[in-house]
């Protein structure tokens, strides 16, 4: 490559003056945006705005004062939930940074997309996302996919430019475009809003598919809406027809400013925001754990897997390779040091030797070095590299460091290549050295042995016999089934550059083992899934023997698969036998889309792990595709719903157990503040029917009391139970089976609630003024504090389904019990401070210890509730 690049000064100066290569027109409509589109949340402001109209009208300025305090109070916390989920998203979108290769005075660097310039060389390879308009200068069979532009997802040929001022399309890549096939050196000449995905920015608007979360929050607050509106209006009603005619007009405001507090406490208006708010914190948290969440409404699923299909290779394994022995000249030799580290030396049977006294190990080395993509460079700590590219390669540059043989070094030329592909298995390059060209090849053993005529030997060169094939791949085998990656190199001199003969044969050089260990903590992961009922099945490219030596190091055990066996069975055949196969290997791309769908129609919900282009079909069609964050590709990343910054098969389990969190604090919270707003209902309509039997004034509690308790004693505990920390026990649940938020016996449980808070409020009531003999305004203020301690007990009730409040720690939610105490603080300024604004008056002790049984009373007989269900389940919580 003839190509110097800019130098950093003029691409500091063309930064400058051109600016960063970002899209900044696009409009990405956050999951946020569509939900304030949907719920109208100035339906809620409207309904406090007609209550404070009439108070003003009727000269109740301290109650039209209190409510446009409480319309203030509600808009700020809106805006705060709203900034803290936007900014949680924003910072989710910036964990991973794209990154491109460019040529900066003369050398190959890695830089932000965001910073590329026009005049910047780049470098681009299969799977990579095209970062800025360019002209293609070099390319190796160069397919692209321009999908995002024109709608069609053909592959297109592109060719080299001839004269950089002289292009057409053909000779473009497009912003936004993906590289599917081969590799390219381009330059620059359009970024950020210049290029043609910029220009029709003004046209393009991203949605996120409208979660089935908010369909269901919006089902469940529908329905909560319209018993809110009947309850209210029946309230009302009864209230009217207990009242002597003829009715002052003071009375029916007052009617219908309870009403439509009644209403606007009722209706579940924080629910979706305080969804939006769970899920995106949640899924900071789970970037914190280096699972970066692409699409939110994908939380909601994770709960639900049954079977994660994995890769082995940088997921269950550490994927920094390290070439261990070397199989050469019928001798095996060994290699010291490990990872990136070019310390080691070579071994024959203990004794370091000469690598000139080595000719056949010399040149495979060469070999090795030569038919290689990647690349590393010194990081200034003594021997230590840093590489970019496949790691397999890099293991293979990092064992010519060591024998002090490097790719620029070498006197050799690439003209020619065919790439490597999971098809094929091989990768091949023609090179011209100043006498002649040499074919250099590498690839799996068994495929590249069949295109070998010949064996290299330290006296010349013979012909490979199958005794001696066989012979090969017995040591494979030893090597393979010691969990050893295994590649075989072979070579040869050729006059003929056409590619149809370059793999034809070839001289047989030897076997490079490589030692890819299991990560220490995948065993542990693996029987965390177990006891949490999701099977675990291994994918690798690797032949069999590899595959069972690395599944027996991490416990997984059970019947194998090859990809030959795949190509043969149709997939109704794979459909009999898809759940009883554990370990897939030797397989290919479109074998793991073949799993996914057999998988999917045995019922089971699907998580699948990939990097490569090929890879993006299967992860598409699983109900969870993970990708790869180290080394894999942006198609990949593009498609799939979670990246592993990490590549973690640990950090997968990790996003399951926090996914399930997640949904179960949607639920606690969901059905905590419809029990609550159920209560508030029922106390309204049943203590107006009963005022009658025991001459009690109506209302039970007064429009601005109720608006009181639902700004500060029902969104701030519901908030804070979305909180919830996960259960120790989360990973011995079994995948949930119910999809809804709420179902039958999770219902029957919040109407349990529901009604203990109606009893003991309403009976509060009855004790103060009817046995205690105290006057109605004290009566009120006693059902009032009552009725906030029992919202706060029961969201401590709320907290868990099987464990007890009264013998657990309040901290376990520490955000749940700042908030209870806020709550009770408020009501204390409410009832002492604020008692005119309010309408209470100071209670006694007296009223504190009726508040404080009630509260005492409904957790110990949720207590006791949750002791005989944990034994009899009458309930059936998935909790």
């Amino acid at each position: 490559m003839k190509e110097k690049g800019l130098t950093e000064k003029e691409a500091k100066l063309r930064l400058q003056k051109y600016g960063f290569n970002e899209i900044k027109e696009i409009k990405l409509a956050s999951p946020l945006k569509i939900l304030l589109r949907q719920i109208k949340n100035n339906f809620i402001i409207y309904l406090l705005s007609v209550a404070m109209i009439l108070a003003f009208v009727l000269g109740k300025n301290i109650t039209a004062y209190t409510i446009s305090a409480v319309i203030c109070i509600s808009v700020f916390v809106s805006f705060i939930q709203e900034y803290r989920a936007e900014k949680a998203i924003k910072a989710l979108k910036e964990m991973i940074v794209p990154i491109s290769v460019v040529i900066r005075d003369g050398k190959e660097k890695e830089i932000p997309s965001r910073e590329i310039v026009p005049g910047d060389i780049i470098l681009l390879r299969s799977g990579e996302k095209i970062p800025a308009d360019c002209i293609v200068l070099e390319e190796k069979d160069l397919l692209v996919n321009e999908a995002v532009l024109t709608g069609e997802s053909k592959e297109v040929k592109k060719k080299a430019v001839k004269n950089e001022k002289k292009y057409s399309e053909e000779n473009m890549l497009f912003m936004g475009a993906f590289v599917i096939n081969g590799k390219c050196v381009a330059k620059v000449v359009h970024t950020g809003m210049n290029t043609k995905f910029g220009k029709i920015a003004g046209m393009i608007s991203e949605t996120e598919k409208e979660m089935p979360l908010f369909k269901k929050t919006n089902k469940i607050a529908k329905y909560m809406v319209t018993v809110a509106i009947i309850f209210s209006i029946l309230t009302g009603l009864v209230m009217i027809l207990r009242e002597p005619f003829p009715l002052s007009k003071e009375f029916l405001v007052n009617v219908l400013i309870l009403i439509i507090a009644l209403s606007v406490s009722a209706f579940p208006e924080g629910l979706p925001i305080v969804l939006i708010t769970t899920l995106s914190v949640g899924a900071y948290r789970m970037a914190k754990k280096n699972a970066i969440v692409n699409r939110i409404s994908t939380i909601e699923t994770l709960g639900e897997v049954t079977v994660i299909c994995v890769d082995k290779t940088g997921t269950i394994t550490k994927g920094e390779m390290t070439v261990k022995k070397v199989f050469v000249n019928n001798t095996l030799f060994n290699i010291s040091g490990s990872g990136y580290d070019a310390k080691g030396e070579f071994f024959f049977e203990g004794k370091k030797i000469k690598l000139e006294k080595e000719p056949v190990l010399e040149l495979l080395i060469k070999t090795a070095v030569l038919c290689n993509d990647a690349k590393i460079e010194r990081t200034g700590e003594d021997s230590i590299y840093k590489v970019s590219g496949m790691p397999t390669e890099a293991a293979l540059l990092i064992m010519g460091a060591k024998a002090k043989i490097f790719r620029e070094d070498l006197d050799f030329t690439r003209i020619e290549e065919i790439p490597f592909t999971s098809e094929r298995k091989l990768m091949t390059v023609l090179c011209k050295s100043k006498k002649e060209n040499y074919v250099f090849s590498k690839g799996a053993v068994e495929i590249l042995l069949e295109k070998c005529k010949y064996i290299q030997r330290n006296n010349g060169v013979f012909r490979l016999t199958e005794k001696e094939k066989k012979k090969i791949l017995k040591i494979n085998k030893e090597m393979t089934t010691s969990m050893f990656r295994t590649l075989a190199l072979a070579y040869k001199k050729t006059a003929l550059s056409v590619k149809e003969h370059l793999e034809k044969d070839l001289i047989f050089l030897g076997i490079v083992a490589i030692e890819d260990p299991p990560r220490e903590e995948v065993k542990e992961a693996i029987r965390l899934c177990k006891e949490a009922g999701i099977k675990v099945k291994m994918l690798t490219g690797d032949n069999k023997d590899t595959a069972l030596a690395v599944a027996k190091e991490i416990g997984l055990s059970g019947k194998v698969m090859e990809g030959y066996e795949l190509d043969k069975i149709s997939e109704e055949e794979l459909f009999a036998v898809v759940e009883e196969i554990v370990i897939f290997s030797r397989i290919k791309p479109e074998h793991k889309l073949k799993i996914v769908r057999a998988l999917k129609r045995k019922g089971e919900v699907v998580m699948m792990t990939g990097d490569g282009v090929n890879d993006s079909p299967a992860l598409k069609e699983a109900h969870v595709g993970v990708a790869m964050g180290k080394g894999g590709t942006d198609v990949a990343r593009e498609v799939a719903d979670l990246t592993l910054k990490d590549n973690n098969f640990y950090t997968v389990v990790e996003a399951l157990k926090e996914g399930r969190t997640i949904f179960k604090n949607i639920r606690k919270f969901v059905s905590y503040q419809l029990s609550v707003n159920f209560a508030e209902l029922s106390i309204l309509f049943f203590g107006v029917l009963l005022a009658p039997f025991f001459g009690w004034a109506i209302p039970i509690l007064v429009a601005i009391q109720i608006l009181f308790m639902n700004l500060v004693t029902d969104d701030l505990p519901a908030l804070t139970l979305a909180l919830n920390p996960s259960s120790k026990d989360i990973m011995r649940e079994k995948p949930r089976k119910e999809r809804e938020i709420l179902y039958r016996d999770l219902v029957k449980w919040m109407l349990v609630s529901s009604m203990l808070m109606l009893f003991f409020t309403l009976l509060s009531f009855y004790i103060s003024f009817n046995i205690l003999k105290k006057p109605t305004e004290y009566a009120r203020t006693t059902a009032l504090v009552t009725l906030i301690i029992l919202e706060i007990v029961n969201a401590f009730n709320f907290r868990s389904f099987r464990k007890k409040v009264l013998t657990r720690s309040p901290l376990v939610n520490k955000w749940l019990f700042y908030a209870s105490i806020a709550s009770i603080v408020a009501t204390l300024f409410v009832v002492y401070s604020l008692n005119k604004v309010f309408e209470t008056t100071p209670i006694g002790i007296e009223g504190w210890l009726i508040a404080l049984a009630a509260g005492f009373l409904i957790a110990l007989f949720f207590d006791i509730l949750k002791e005989i269900n944990n034994k009899k389940r009458f309930f059936k919580l998935e909790f």
